[in-house]
């Protein structure tokens, strides 16, 4: 079962029981630890999900030590707080003790306060380990769509890497900002937007251009050409999108020609989260296995390489995206995953556990269970699978 149907069929749960959840330990039991556990979260194993979690630095506030409701943790290091409502309680605002906790945990990168039916996500985008005011993402389980879903993936175990969150929470925020901005501009532009377009009119064609200064009176002349403009620019962008989208051909009969699309290795600032992270001598080891077979290939040449973060160790063919296998090599379990469908990988691994992914962010697919990095030297025929299928597609 893939992420979304998990996800579906938990909705689907707590719909039906959600009218006779009362009070926040009921919250908790029925809404939010299923929802802990679909995220791949063992809420079972207390080295995982630590509940009623109280930090070395906590305070005393009537009398007892403040804590948090949930403290989620990948090897140890806890990446995620959760604050607990009560079912009916509007999960907006959220107790000190939350704030002061993300700012105390300098690992910790994301908050969330829900009461089991919303869920709000916090991170830190205004100021270093200090969460924000707002959250930079809501997930609804009873009322959401495919692009929450995408969102909501970001949070999964097998996903979770804090720079990439906090890249991802950025993006949202201020593409939401920028699209309210824009919407409101064409909606009413302002004199200012109007002035300045009028300006810009001749650089289309010499024959637009218009004579004198450009005052209020001319503005007020042109605001109605102005409004009309946009109105059919956005009918034109619409329509070609829609065009574009169903694959129809333009009046001269000829097909739509998309450009090539050229990917560019985004210039990302060095991430300080990342130098928290430590990469193990298991890790290399696994990776110098990896790298060993992939030059074996006799299809293609390009260099693997690896990214460590704090959920899995990765290997890649230039870029984290162009990934071909993501370790987990904690004491307890040691696997892998892979981008390869579930029936490939038995065939190339018949002695070995074989599992299908719960969550799909990157493509993942499939997880091979090992009992020790030795066992990649009897796995090369699926790495090798899996570097030159991922390799073919650069």
């Amino acid at each position: 079962m893939g992420f979304t149907e998990e996800i579906a069929k938990l909705s689907e749960q707590i719909r039906k029981r959600v009218d006779q959840v009362v009070g926040e330990e009921a919250t908790k039991m029925a809404l939010i630890v299923p929802f802990i556990n679909t995220l791949g979260y063992d809420c079972y194993d207390p080295s995982e999900v630590r509940p009623e979690y109280v930090a070395d630095f906590a305070i005393k506030k009537a009398g007892q030590f403040e804590k948090v409701d949930y403290a989620v943790a990948i090897d140890d290091t806890i990446i995620m707080i959760v604050e607990a409502k009560a079912r009916g309680q509007k999960a907006e605002t959220h107790d000190g003790q939350l704030s002061r906790y993300f700012n105390g945990l300098i690992a910790t990168k994301v908050a969330v306060v829900t009461n089991g039916v919303e869920y709000r996500f916090f991170t830190d985008l205004r100021a270093t380990n200090v969460m924000d005011k707002e959250p930079f993402f809501s997930f609804n389980i009873l009322e959401y769509d495919s692009k929450d879903l995408e969102n909501l993936k970001f949070f999964h175990k097998d996903n979770f890497d804090e720079s990439t969150i906090k890249r991802h929470a950025e993006e949202l925020v201020y593409v939401k900002g920028m699209t309210e901005l824009v919407g409101g501009i064409l909606r009413s532009p302002s004199k200012e937007f109007m002035r300045f377009l009028l300006k810009e009119l001749s650089k289309t064609s010499p024959t637009y251009e218009i004579e004198g200064q450009i005052n209020d009176r001319k503005i007020q002349r042109f605001e109605p050409i102005v409004k009309k403009a946009i109105q059919s620019s956005l009918v034109e962008l619409m329509t070609r999108s829609i065009t574009q989208e169903m694959g129809q051909t333009h009046e001269d009969s000829k097909p739509i020609v998309q450009p090539d699309i050229v990917e560019v290795e985004d210039e990302e600032e060095p991430d300080l989260e990342e130098s928290k992270v430590e990469t193990t001598t298991e890790e290399l080891e696994a990776f110098e296995k990896v790298k060993a077979i992939a030059a074996t290939s006799k299809l293609y040449q390009l260099e693997a390489k690896y990214k460590d973060v704090v959920s899995y160790f990765g290997v890649n063919v230039g870029k984290t995206t162009w990934w071909f296998l993501r370790f987990y090599l904690s004491a307890k379990r040691k696997s892998f995953v892979t981008r390869l469908s579930v029936d490939d990988v038995k065939t190339l691994a018949p002695n070995f556990e074989v599992q299908e992914m719960s969550a799909s962010l990157g493509d993942a697919a499939s997880r091979v269970i090992i009992s020790s990095i030795e066992d990649l030297d009897k796995l090369s025929s699926l790495i090798l699978k899996c570097y030159e299928v991922e390799a073919a597609k650069h």
